[in-house]
């Protein structure tokens, strides 16, 4: 049975979406694209025209509109495409064109074409697009069977570097497809492939065949809905963000309990699976609805409300209120603010003081929706009941990813007899399946067994294995980690231990002090940085662990402004800011443990008794999705919390397969990776037998056999009784990295492929297993640390001592260093000139700059001045060899570092003045290409 082609495939989904009713049109150019455009966008606003007695527009008027879509960023046109535009005729009339109709979603004109032809800085040929109203908002890139479906983001990336302009600027949403794989994407570039997604029903089934997936997705009205609702506009790093089907049905599901019922509910959805984005979207539609008059957004913690206010103002400014103290909440509830985001606390004291609740009488009344954040913690005593018999029109929702059931209810109260029932679930166990969160790794730490968990002893031997293990759990601190402990005093006592160890790692740490249970912002000092506290002791430690702080960081707080402390912490640890120097280690009794969410944050050390929604909450602080390194959160528990732990997965995840949940033990993987290193030493028994390999697909299968290497490896790694000096491994540490020297040597020349002025289409290779290595996943990111940057590279220079016995080990060291990593390889060559001119041909002056307090700047500034200098020579000699202007060069590349775009425009016009003739321009931009792409891999250092 012959394998399915790509032209059947689609052919196949054309046929599908006109048996949808879409109308199918041919558009071959891009005048075409404008032409159907007008049709279309005259048909969509028929109703708007007749009113001025018109059917359509005059060309001058077209032109108008053509003009007004085509300023502005991607994000701006995204704000277009939702408006209204105000189009003032040549007779003094204007008439409100509408591009979307977001709020009847079905009553759009839905098209669809294929192999559309753009002239951009490249020529394209697209797979398949929707256009809706003309515009392309749909944009679907097809592989063949048997690709990785990976390798059709790729061309996705390529086409926002080469070609996407125009009304292709207005693509919402991405899909691509295999076939029997399918994912879809907002319009964000490099968001990265974790965050496309598949598409599910209600109960997170997923429809991964391209037919399921478009009679469900693409399905007129669904699709309509998602780009008219269910799209966010991120203000905060203007972009574009689509909702994952569980939000969306979550969403539905409130919609439909607020406009047909009084019912209450609550959402159960994992922790780390954008319970805010899903909250978020949840107020602002339900927001919109006429019979609503408030939307309160409730959480329960400062440190919860600090973070939640900033990531909602990131999505819509100005639909957040901030309540920084109960008067000024109150003000807000007088106001017209539609949505208001505040705290359980402070709203208590609203509801309890008559002071308050005075001024807010009028509005008890009101139909007003609460959207409570994290519902399993403090809705469960009198706070609540008092603000619930205030408010007697409210309906409540709850957002959790943690309920409290019978087994783990404190006092006996459950999430389903607060809220009401559940509406829709989203389980860790789907999450990761989905891929939308990580498992976890929990290891148990076999070191002192003394019973007393305060003996200085015991916690000595502690601080001191996570000093040495820190490097190993955390990729050499690209990433970061928390430890959590049992109380206030304990926390005070590890870290005066780590504090006389003096760690290389910057440790830090952070606890309340005071009496935090008391409900309004007088008396937990909210609102000004004040705390009651009892113990006048613990105060004083807080400040001198700040005094460490601010010796470390250059700051300047105290406890007077805990928050601003608070809120500094949280940015280091997320290592979000590259001129902001990161926390490595961050020691809390119970703050961070909830509600922190981080990317960079992978490891959590515990000494501290936990349980049910407390235990699972804390370790979901280290599994959020970021890149291949990231496969898993590390947990290192240093008590016998295993019973706890299994308790805890199998309610949380509804399953009594922990396995789905916790990766298996280090023997299991160690058995996996020696198995695949046995078979593929029999395959490849020495380095230097790769370099026989000739044919591309003998090359192909060796990449393949070692990125499974490279996979298990970089999981393997960071289990604690993993050793690379171990002999039973089956491959050792060098032969990883001879047989890693081979792999990048092979990959060069298929990450960037050389660009041609032809069409950027599928070719026409045979369908079926024909899979090159430019359609393979290289996965260097597990090569890459970025911690080896420019930075470390200059530190390590700037130690070197050409003097000493040891120099031409350390210095080969520097450049085994940078070649074994697959972002630094291609500088390798560049800091062996700069080593050269500046170290061995130069001691005594190098050695006189080391010995200066400003010696590493001096050296960073001679190390940019000899890139600048090599660049130009580079340029200068491509210059020369082609014959071509070094001024058309630096201006490619000008153009390049501000875009990070390829405008192959610029270097075709200069060739065209040459009169080369087609065939000699076509080999000459190749070549010219490839060398101008070299030139900014070496000599582009971010």
């Amino acid at each position: 049975m012959s394998i399915q082609s790509e032209a059947a495939l689609e052919a196949g989904l054309i046929a599908t979406l006109m048996q949808m009713d879409y109308e199918y049109v041919q558009i071959a150019e891009e005048d075409n694209l404008y032409a159907n455009f007008k049709r279309q966008l005259e048909i969509h606003n028929r109703k708007r025209l007749e009113e001025h007695g018109r059917t359509g527009f005059t060309a001058e008027e077209f032109e108008k509109i053509v003009i007004y879509l085509e300023g502005g960023s991607r994000f701006e046109k995204a704000k277009k495409l939702r408006d209204l535009y105000p189009l003032d005729t040549a007779d003094g009339q204007r008439i409100w064109v509408e591009f979307l109709n977001r709020q009847q979603w079905c009553q759009n004109e839905f098209q669809v074409s294929n192999q559309i032809t753009v002239e951009g800085r490249k020529k394209c040929r697209y797979d398949v697009t929707i256009l809706i109203n003309g515009l392309p908002l749909v944009q679907i890139e097809l592989k063949r069977r048997g690709v990785e479906l990976k390798q059709a983001y790729n061309q996705i990336q390529r086409y926002h570097k080469t070609s996407f302009h125009g009304l292709f600027d207005y693509i919402q949403l991405f899909v691509i497809s295999n076939g029997v794989n399918t994912r879809y994407f907002a319009n964000n570039p490099n968001s990265g492939y974790k965050f496309t997604f598949n598409w599910t029903d209600a109960q997170n089934h997923p429809f991964n065949e391209l037919d399921m997936f478009a009679a469900f997705f693409l399905e007129k009205c669904t699709l309509g809905k998602i780009i008219g609702k269910y799209i966010v506009l991120h203000e905060g790093d203007k972009c574009l963000m689509v909702l994952r089907p569980y939000q969306f049905y979550a969403v539905e599901k409130i919609l439909d309990r607020v406009q047909n019922s009084n019912d209450n509910g609550y959402i159960w959805h994992t922790t780390g699976a954008g319970k805010t984005l899903t909250s978020f979207k949840a107020a602002q539609l339900v927001s919109e609805l006429d019979d609503v008059d408030k939307v309160m957004f409730v959480v329960d913690r400062h440190d919860l409300d600090t973070q939640t206010q900033s990531e909602y103002e990131a999505f819509e400014p100005g639909a957040v209120d901030s309540t920084d103290n109960t008067d000024e909440l109150v003000k807000r509830l007088q106001s017209n603010s539609k949505i208001i985001i505040t705290t359980i606390q402070k709203l208590n004291a609203a509801v309890s003081k008559t002071w308050y609740s005075s001024k807010i009488e009028d509005i008890r009344h009101s139909r007003i929706v609460m959207i409570f954040d994290e519902c399993h913690r403090s809705h469960f005593g009198d706070s609540h009941k008092k603000i619930m018999k205030f408010f007697d029109d409210a309906q409540i929702f709850g957002f959790t990813g943690t309920p409290i059931f019978t087994e783990n209810a404190v006092d006996g109260h459950t999430t389903k007899e607060i809220f009401g029932n559940c509406l829709h679930k989203y389980l860790i166990k789907d999450a990761i399946a989905d891929e939308n969160v990580l498992g976890f790794l929990v290891e148990y730490y076999h070191g002192n067994e003394i019973v007393d968990n305060d003996n200085q002893s015991r916690m000595e031997e502690i601080a001191k294995f996570i000093i040495n293990n820190f490097n190993k759990s955390t990729f050499d601190g690209e990433f970061d980690a928390l430890f959590a402990v049992q109380s206030v005093p304990m926390l005070i006592r590890y870290y005066k231990i780590f504090k006389s160890l003096k760690p290389s790692i910057r440790i830090g740490a952070v606890f309340t002090y005071g009496a935090n249970s008391s409900q309004d912002d007088d008396q937990t000092g909210m609102g000004t940085g004040q705390y009651v506290s009892e113990s006048v002791g613990e105060a004083d430690e807080l400040q001198a662990i700040m005094d460490d702080y601010n010796e470390m960081f250059g700051t300047a707080f105290t406890t007077e402004n805990f928050r601003a402390y608070y809120d500094d912490i949280n940015l280091r640890m997320k290592k979000k800011k590259a001129d902001m120097k990161p926390l490595d280690l961050c020691l809390v009794v119970g703050m961070f443990l909830t509600g922190f969410d981080s990317k960079k944050l992978n490891t959590l050390y515990v000494d501290k008794n936990m349980e049910y929604h407390g235990l699972l909450q804390a370790f979901s602080r280290t599994n959020r999705v970021l890149n291949e390194k990231k496969r898993f959160g590390k947990i290192v528990c240093f008590r016998d919390l295993k019973s706890n732990v299994d308790k805890s997965i199998k309610l949380f995840s509804n399953s009594d397969n922990p396995e789905d949940i916790i990766r298996p033990p280090f023997e299991d993987v160690k058995k996996e990776y020696q198995r695949l290193a046995v078979d593929f030493l029999q395959k490849y028994p020495t380095p230097s037998s790769i370099d026989l390999l000739q044919s591309e697909n003998d090359k192909k299968n060796f990449v393949l056999a070692f990125r499974d290497i490279i996979r298990k490896h970089a999981e393997i790694q960071i289990y604690e009784d993993y050793n690379e000096d171990a002999d039973d491994l089956g491959m050792t540490e060098q032969q990883f990295n001879d047989y890693k020297s081979k792999y990048l040597d092979i990959t060069v020349g298929f990450i960037d492929p050389p660009v041609t002025p032809s069409v950027v289409a599928e070719d026409s290779v045979p369908y079926g297993n024909s899979q090159g290595l430019e359609d393979i996943d290289f996965c260097l990111e597990l090569l890459h640390s970025d911690i080896i940057n420019v930075a470390y590279i200059l530190e390590l220079i700037a130690e070197l001592d050409p003097y000493s016995d040891d120099y031409s080990a350390k210095r080969q060291h520097i450049l085994d260093t940078m070649i074994k990593d697959a972002g630094m390889r291609g500088k390798a060559k560049l800091i062996d000139g700069f080593i050269r001119k500046n170290v061995d041909e130069d001691k005594e002056n190098f050695m006189n700059g080391r010995n200066k307090a400003d010696g590493t700047n001096e050296l960073e500034e001679r190390l940019n001045q000899y890139i600048v200098s090599e660049r130009n020579k580079a340029v200068n000699d491509l210059a020369d060899d082609e014959q071509i202007s070094a001024d058309v060069l630096n201006l490619y590349i000008k153009e390049y570092d501000y875009l990070q775009k390829e405008q192959p425009g610029i270097i075709q016009k200069a060739l065209k003045e040459k009169h080369l003739g087609l065939i000699k321009t076509r080999k000459a931009l190749t070549r010219i290409m490839e060398r101008l792409r070299n030139i900014i891999r070496t000599f582009n250092w971010e």
